[in-house]
């Protein structure tokens, strides 16, 4: 039986924007057999006039709040970014019973709770797929595909900038800012790019993750966030050496004491999947209790492959009109907030890079304030000096200690008068426990 043209209005003309119009165009009867109904951009909102992009028939306009007033567009898709118009656009399109698709994940880990809820209660669907890991279909996968599961640990490279910085620092030796210099050439660092390396954008996307994972409500303030920015060269060749490889790791992982929540350089065993993930690829490792480990690895940005998830997204609401579930997996209403593990009561193995002068005594000293906070080492290695220093690196792993007794702890070492202050301190996540 055939239906009325699923009219589609599309709000933002970047790059992503473009390719959901030129999916939507190019692979139509894909779509249709696929879906069942047709799918029409009827109506572009672009705040901008760009006189060489092609929007086939649809109707353009420089407001994009006439595309959610418009009673002929049964689908926004917001793709403008941002969390102030594009916050107005989405609950103005809720109001006049629109369906909603966007790849915002700020607005989603910011604003989600209310405009999800604003949804349900208006009979509509509101999704997000491309809001997290660009076109790994990692929100479908935690909503339907693992609904089955107890979800115990999400953790993930959810950030493809930072992911090529690490990568090309730890196999060419690059420095941090040459690096950053040329992911902002390559268009995979943003001309600001404080969201991706300060570990911003990845904690949007691990708040999301959560809320999927654990049935709770999204909460833009739990995760406690380190970025890339302090990690040095000399780390990643010392982590090499050991059999680690670091990564920028988002953590969601339920415990008997709670929920912790962090974002973080991390060490990881080489032999693990998700350490082979490198330059802007994304992964996200999920664990339940009946499937176990699952991995999913694929590009984590791009106009191509954000948009193939949006498009998937049109392809749901075309399928369901009338909805295939709620958008967080459980309603808005029976989300129940957790109980949230303090950042200073997380406990992991540790990495601990120092420099002392290269006398007798000072790894006593170090070792026994260790041992006095019951902090175990597991390897303690100290490298050669550089020429004509009389200082020496000193890089320790330890067994699992809480992040406060790991922190005072170093703080006492770094007090003796032989080691110097620029100490460096990372968690290991073998991800066994």
């Amino acid at each position: 039986m055939s239906r009325n043209p699923l009219n589609i209005g599309v709000c933002g003309v970047g790059t992503v924007g473009l390719a959901t119009i030129g999916i939507l165009r190019d692979q139509c009867e894909a779509l249709l057999a696929r879906s069942g109904q047709s799918m029409v951009v009827s109506h572009v909102g672009a705040r901008r006039e760009h006189p060489d992009h092609d929007y086939g028939d649809a109707r353009v306009s420089r407001d994009v709040l006439d595309v959610a007033r418009d009673p002929d567009v049964d689908v926004l898709v917001e793709l403008i970014g941002g969390t102030t118009v594009a916050h107005d656009l989405i609950k103005l399109a809720i109001q006049h019973g629109k369906h909603v698709v966007t790849a915002n994940k700020a607005l989603i880990a910011e604003h989600g709770n209310e405009l999800i809820a604003l949804a349900e209660a208006a009979g509509v669907q509101i999704r997000y797929e491309a809001a997290v890991a660009g076109g790994i279909p990692v929100i479908k996968v935690l909503r339907e595909s693992l609904a089955a599961n107890v979800v115990t640990e999400v953790a993930g490279i959810i950030n493809g900038t930072g992911n090529f910085i690490l990568t090309e620092m730890s196999t060419k030796g690059r420095a941090f800012d040459d690096v950053l210099s040329e992911a902002q050439a390559l268009g995979y660092a943003e001309a600001d790019p404080t969201f991706d390396i300060d570990g911003t954008d990845a904690a949007h996307k691990l708040v999301i993750l959560a809320s999927l994972a654990f049935g709770i409500p999204l909460s833009i303030d739990a995760p406690m966030k380190q970025g890339i920015q302090e990690v040095a060269p000399e780390d990643l060749e010392y982590a090499a050496s050991m059999g680690y490889r670091v990564k920028h790791l988002g953590i969601a992982r339920r415990t008997e004491q709670g929920v912790e929540m962090r974002v973080h350089p991390t060490l990881i065993p080489e032999h693990k999947q998700i350490a082979t993930v490198d330059g802007v690829l994304n992964a996200v490792m999920i664990s339940g209790d009946a499937v176990g480990e699952v991995v999913l690895v694929g590009p984590g940005a791009g106009g191509a492959a954000t948009a193939s998830s949006v498009c998937a997204d049109l392809v749901d609401v075309a399928r369901n009109p009338a909805g295939s579930g709620p958008a967080l997996g459980i309603a808005a209403a029976a989300l129940q907030a957790p109980s949230w593990v303090p950042v200073g009561d997380i406990a992991s193995e540790w990495y601990v890079r120092l420099t002392a002068s290269d006398q007798s005594g000072v790894m006593s000293d170090i070792t026994q304030i260790l041992a006095s906070r019951d902090i175990s080492i597991e390897s303690i290695i100290q490298k050669p000096p550089a020429p004509e220093s009389d200082k020496v690196p000193v890089v320790l792993l330890t067994h699992v200690a809480p992040q406060s007794v790991m922190t005072h702890a170093l703080n006492e070492i770094m007090a003796l008068e032989e080691v110097d202050a620029d100490a460096a301190l990372m968690r290991v996540e073998a991800f066994d426990r």
